[in-house]
């Protein structure tokens, strides 16, 4: 079974348990960066939407 869910949703609910956990370092500043630019929808948002989405088409083939 495949589903589907959207970065900012995802991004959202792993800085909001960054957050609550006190979890401070460079995986909590990512999160928090790509977050951000994926909540401003910025000019930068276009390319990090392409790495995304490439690291997200990468990762079930690293299963077989």
């Amino acid at each position: 079974m495949s589903f589907s869910i959207s970065a900012l949703v995802l991004f959202g609910l792993l800085l909001a348990m960054l957050i609550r956990s006190k979890s401070v370092g460079g995986a909590a500043a990512t999160v928090a960066v790509l977050f951000g630019y994926y909540l401003s929808r910025t000019g930068l948002s276009a390319p990090i939407d392409q790495v995304m989405s490439a690291i997200g088409h990468a990762i079930p083939s690293l299963n077989q």
